[in-house]
């Protein structure tokens, strides 16, 4: 997960201005510049929390070919970057296009875009950087992509949990399927597709 100008879209009605949720955890919109830093927080993120789910050559190999900064989000405006005291503590957004999951090297991949009310706009590339574990990062950025998909009127989410992440997601709310394995690099890695409906906060 062409030097575009970030639209704003990922927090709904900040135009990119970053937002604090209360607990010391800022959140802005991703921009160009921040993706090597966000590529070495997904790394690390990934290598710290997911090596008691997966096996060393399954999470060496999803770290290479499927973890990552999707740059269509970052140009979108929907990829988020969560600060704490200034430093990078987190990434994550939504997205308005079929790409389910993957970064920029991840073949299997899609600009279409979903139809709201009819398609599940999709949660993607959330990482918390493990020096910031349970400091509410994962929490601040679901919720703001969760504000931001519904106010471009889609009313379901979608999304492809890391083993380790299943458990994070279902404390928000998805329900998961069957897990699927993805092939990266002829190893078998496995996720678990997840979904959720958004519900009005109004009780509308």
């Amino acid at each position: 997960m062409t030097g575009a100008e970030s639209t704003g879209a990922g927090l709904a009605g900040a135009e990119g201005v970053a937002a604090s949720d209360g607990r010391g955890v800022s959140i802005r919109v991703a921009t160009r510049a921040d993706i090597p830093a966000l590529e070495a927080l997904i790394a690390r993120s990934a290598a710290a929390l997911g090596r008691t789910f997966y096996a060393p050559d399954a999470l060496a190999m999803a770290i290479r070919d499927i973890f990552g900064v999707d740059s269509q989000l970052v140009d979108d405006g929907s990829y988020l970057v969560a600060e704490i005291d200034g430093r990078l503590a987190g990434c994550g957004g939504w997205s308005r296009f079929a790409t389910l999951f993957g970064s920029d090297r991840y073949a299997d991949r899609s600009p279409a875009l979903l139809v709201p009310g009819r398609d599940a706009a999709r949660v993607r590339a959330m990482f918390t950087a493990p020096d910031y574990v349970r400091r509410g990062v994962g929490s601040a950025i679901m919720h703001a992509s969760e504000k931001a998909a519904r106010a471009a009127g889609f009313d379901a989410l979608a999304l492809m949990a890391t083993l380790s992440g299943v458990a994070f997601y279902r404390g928000h709310g998805f329900i998961a399927a069957a897990g699927v394995t993805v092939d990266a690099g002829g190893i078998a890695v496995p996720f678990v597709p997840m979904h959720k409906t958004l519900h009005d906060p109004a009780g509308a």
